[in-house]
């Protein structure tokens, strides 16, 4: 249990941890690191998410090999699993697996289906949200049978979520300012995944495009986490646990945004006994935009003249459809060029769509 002393000093080296920015791995890995001396931990997972849609994607984890072996079961179950769901975790950022489910840790689904079975004895469940969107949820896990977290360390997580918050947005905004390298001339690719999210089928083609977006190691066949993390979600939507869309835009490198998103095909069976067909392509540019906004922490009438602006409106047409005087778009143009750290409406655009 961290004493007060040490929880203020690590929280103060946090801060610089997280004000010092990286990208979002090497950003992750600093966090987890200051997390676990304060709060010691056996395994973890943690996701970024589509603001919008709280999906997760670019998980990074440590995890038990005979967990990691069952990966597509575990994103499945955490997805369906209602209990400290990130999704719910409001106000407080922070729930303990233990607290929520005493005296029965069975009342979770994640935890029965899977968890027990590998000695996980207790979960500590951050979500990291703002008022523009979700930026990522992280799962610390202690392994056996006297493992529990404290509520001194839930308190130190939950005062640790909102820099840690603000440090993950940032990751994705500085994303944008990378040369966009170019995508392959295909697209959208589909992947096909059962029920139980095994993948099915990819196409040459599919290989292909995956290969270029997502280079594999070992030669083994391209498959982004992400693809099993909008699936999930749409067995989430059906189930009644969760009303967001299977869909992520997902940062991958070098500029390039992909999204993802999952639905059903076919109809000769049983709804939740059809394959899931998961489509990758490259982000739109609006919706490209849209993130953008949202990682600058721009207001709603500034992402409202964004969304104006990308599609070549000039100071009079932007006056007129936002209903405003042509000096304040100017003002708001000026409001958005600070936050966005650019300078002019050329730059600021090419940024925001990627060109």
């Amino acid at each position: 249990m961290p004493g007060r002393e040490r929880s203020l000093r690590s929280l103060d080296r946090l801060d610089r941890i997280c004000a010092a920015g990286g990208d979002s791995v090497a950003l992750r890995l600093a966090v987890l690191d200051e997390f676990r001396r304060a709060v010691p931990f056996d395994a973890y997972a943690f996701l970024l998410t589509d603001p919008e849609t709280w999906v997760g994607a670019a998980p990074l984890a440590d995890v038990p090999a005979g967990v990691l072996a069952e990966l597509p079961r575990l994103i499945r179950l955490k997805y369906v699993t209602a209990v400290n769901r990130w999704t719910a975790l409001s106000p407080t950022p922070v729930a303990l697996l233990q607290e929520a489910t005493a005296p029965n840790l069975a009342r979770s689904l994640l935890w029965r289906e899977m968890l027990g079975s590998h000695d996980v004895h207790d979960v500590a469940s951050l979500v990291f949200t703002d008022r523009f969107g979700c930026w990522g949820f992280l799962d610390l896990w202690r392994l056996g049978p006297a493992a529990q977290f404290s509520p001194a360390e839930a308190e130190f997580l939950s005062r640790a979520a909102p820099v840690v918050t603000t440090a993950l947005r940032a990751s994705q905004a500085a994303t944008f300012t990378e040369e966009v390298r170019a995508a392959p001339a295909v697209g959208p690719v589909v992947l096909l995944l059962s029920p139980d999210l095994a993948v099915q089928t990819q196409t040459p083609q599919t290989q292909q495009y995956l290969r270029v977006l997502v280079p594999p190691s070992g030669g083994a066949p391209p498959i982004p986490a992400s693809a099993y993390n909008v699936a999930a979600q749409l067995l989430a939507r059906e189930a009644g646990v969760d009303a967001n869309r299977a869909s992520a835009r997902v940062h991958l490198s070098d500029g390039l945004w992909v999204t993802l998103q999952a639905a059903r095909i076919g109809d000769e069976v049983p709804l939740d006994q059809r394959d899931i067909a998961v489509t990758i392509e490259v982000t739109p540019p609006r919706t490209r935009a849209a993130v953008f906004a949202r990682a600058h922490g721009l207001g709603a009438r500034e992402r409202e003249l964004l969304d104006h602006l990308v599609t070549g409106c000039d100071t009079r047409e932007l006056a007129r459809r936002m209903l405003l005087s042509e000096h304040t778009v100017q003002d708001h143009l000026k409001s958005i060029f600070a936050k966005t750290a650019t300078n002019t409406r050329g730059t600021l655009v090419s940024r925001a769509v990627g060109t």
